[in-house]
């Protein structure tokens, strides 16, 4: 059994116990439990959803620093089993480590903020993704680049599509813009939270 798993059953227990005017209760022991956890050292990521103009957002973060960003159509059970099984099965749900991001995710999507100021836990990726993703930060607010550019940048001019599968691979997509790799021809390409988003995502900041 992971961590969530366990947490999800004293969760499911708690409302048992207690009636819906009582659930501070239930938000005060999930708060003192992650508390608990990470001063002991158990704490390995923790998570939360926010609210976005694309629906929620799971926002995960080890000790080093945000390490998932995951979009609804990704299915955050999906994704919290992988975290579980790539990271370590000590997860829970708590806001710890993602206030800061949780801030500045609602900023930038209401055109308050251009730069994402966080600590990014890149141990998801390895290699020449590694080599792409770590990129992408540099690409300017409202600036976009070509899949060809970006594997020039990467040190693998060739790598076009490699390009591409690093950044439908990006694990903390909108903090790490990848959604400003775009086609040679101008046209948007794929994105891990679909293309609309991707659209909506350019547009929004070309607008700014």
């Amino acid at each position: 059994m992971t961590s969530t798993d366990a947490d999800t059953e004293v969760l499911d227990a708690l409302a048992v116990a207690f009636p819906a005017a009582d659930r501070d209760a239930e938000h005060q022991l999930r708060a003192r439990l992650a508390q608990d956890a990470d001063r002991e050292g158990l704490l390995d990521v923790s998570y939360r959803t926010v609210d976005s103009p694309f629906g929620l957002l799971l926002l995960a973060a080890s000790p080093e620093g945000l390490v998932r960003v995951a979009f609804e159509r990704e299915g955050h059970d999906a994704v919290l089993a992988q975290l579980a099984s790539s990271i370590s099965p000590r997860i829970l749900r708590s806001p710890r480590r993602t206030d800061v991001v949780a801030r500045q995710l609602e900023e930038y999507f209401a055109g308050r903020r251009r730069h994402f100021d966080v600590p990014v836990d890149l141990q998801l990726v390895r290699g020449f993704r590694r080599a792409v993703i770590s990129h992408l930060r540099e690409i300017a607010y409202g600036a976009t680049e070509s899949y060809a550019t970006v594997a020039r940048a990467a040190g693998n001019p060739a790598a076009v599509r490699a390009v591409g599968s690093a950044c439908s691979h990006n694990p903390v997509p909108v903090v790490v813009p990848c959604h400003r790799v775009v086609r040679s021809d101008g046209t948007v390409g794929q994105y891990l939270g679909g293309t609309e988003a991707k659209a909506a995502l350019l547009a929004m900041e070309a607008a700014a």
